[in-house]
């Protein structure tokens, strides 16, 4: 569809929301003010840069599938974040685990890294003009085998996994004062029990105690916002995870940290969008992490769902996008892996726009009235109205492919990049 096509329907799209008291003008620069943080794990399937053997092990995370293209190294995984960011219309930013730091060929222990590890990665956001979020990496390493990091009975372990979070935690404050933006560094750990377990007080305690040392030194927000991210179960957890989503709202309720919470993390039936104000009633900032999960926290490509939907809406209900970072987390390597970035990360762009073309005020009106009928019909023949279009519109002011076109991009990278790289 050629622009001049998709202007005539971007205002006739703009008519029809102006009857509903809806600017889609302003909504769009609304929009061009919600960054969506991308997940550098997806282009490798989460095997990171560590001198010792890459992929994925212990820890409770698998990424499956053998689509060819897979970044082998730091440059190629730049260059596939830059083809797919090329493609998605928007702020955005990258999200970084420590296990993607450039050592140069040099053993380097999780406790000992440093900010210089991923100084490519600086320089490569600022030739972007984009920040950089972070996270530990509590996985995948030989001192996780054991099912347990911060919570482990065993000190050496658990001081360990304490000493790389302190680094991290500097590494991140680092990155958003060279950026000057600020980083967020984001704590998840595997930690957990496959089968009955007897000692859960203990661990949490153990969990606990690790945090108030990890978090004892209080790091400049400007440049550094902490958060701690809960989960039902996972692989090799199934029964007991240490890090539950009470333990971390009672933890950083009580504590200057905040909290993350990812779509996968919770029970299958279990919404969390509901939750989302009865967190920022007591914590001024929430990360969001945007996933799929399929029966499990399995990761997979967000799609729009109503799921998602339904997320963005309540964000957008009482105004709390300035209040809330969002990031992307899937890793899928069944797929092509640069589609799966541009998929997952449209489709979260794509929700915040249809969240904010919603006709709120009158929805508003309705059910101060207790006109609940009204209320419902209007959500409903929303769903009818030509959000598509205003879509297309954002896509060609920033200079990205609306529609579908950009496939034709992806497949071209394919064949001339990705399709020539060995396993």
């Amino acid at each position: 569809m050629n622009e001049k096509k998709i202007g005539e329907m971007y205002e006739a799209a703009k008519e029809t929301y102006a009857g509903f008291g809806i600017n889609t003008d302003e909504v769009l620069k609304l929009l061009d003010g919600v960054p969506v943080s991308i997940n550098c794990w997806q282009g490798d399937d989460v095997h990171g840069f560590e001198n010792e053997a890459g992929g994925l092990s212990d820890g409770g995370i698998l990424s499956t599938g053998g689509y060819p293209g897979r970044a082998r190294d730091a440059n190629e995984l730049r260059a596939d974040v830059d083809m797919a960011m090329s493609l998605i219309p928007g702020p955005q930013r990258i999200n970084l685990h420590a296990m993607y730091a450039e050592t140069d060929g040099k053993k380097v222990e999780r406790d000992e890294l440093e900010t210089k590890h991923f100084s490519n990665w600086i320089d490569w956001a600022k030739t972007k003009g984009i920040g950089i979020d972070f996270n530990p990496s509590f996985f995948s390493h030989d001192k996780a085998k054991s099912g347990f990091t911060l919570s482990s009975t065993d000190k050496a372990i658990r001081d360990f996994w304490i000493r790389h979070a302190k680094v991290t935690r500097h590494i991140a404050a680092d990155i958003g004062r060279e950026l000057d933006d600020t980083c967020v560094n984001n704590l998840w750990i595997p930690d957990g029990c496959k089968d009955v377990t007897v000692g859960r007080y203990m661990h949490r305690t153990l969990l606990k105690d690790s945090l108030d040392e990890i978090y004892d030194e209080k790091l400049d927000e400007k440049y550094v916002i902490d958060f701690v991210e809960c989960k039902l179960f996972g692989i090799g957890s199934e029964s007991y995870v240490v890090g539950s989503h009470e333990f971390y709202m009672g933890y950083a309720m009580k504590n200057d940290v905040s909290i993350c919470l990812d779509m996968g993390h919770f029970h299958p039936t279990e919404g969390i969008a509901d939750k989302i104000s009865a967190v920022l009633l007591f914590k001024d900032k929430l990360l969001l992490h945007v996933s799929r999960p399929v029966r499990w926290d399995s990761d997979h490509v967000v799609t729009f769902s109503d799921e998602l939907i339904a997320l963005m809406s309540e964000v957008n209900r009482f105004n709390a996008f300035e209040r809330i970072f969002f990031a992307v987390d899937f890793f899928d390597g069944s797929i092509n892996r640069t589609a799966a970035w541009i998929i997952g990360m449209r489709n979260t762009k794509k929700a915040i726009l249809y969240s904010m073309l919603e006709p709120l005020e009158l929805l508003r009106r309705y059910e101060a009235d207790g006109d609940l009928g009204m209320r419902l019909a209007l959500i409903e023949e929303s769903k009818s109205l030509p959000f598509g279009a205003v879509w297309d519109m954002y896509c060609i002011q920033k200079g990205v492919p609306a529609g579908a076109s950009w496939m034709d991009e992806v497949k071209k990278y394919e064949k001339e990049v990705l399709g020539k790289r060995e396993a």
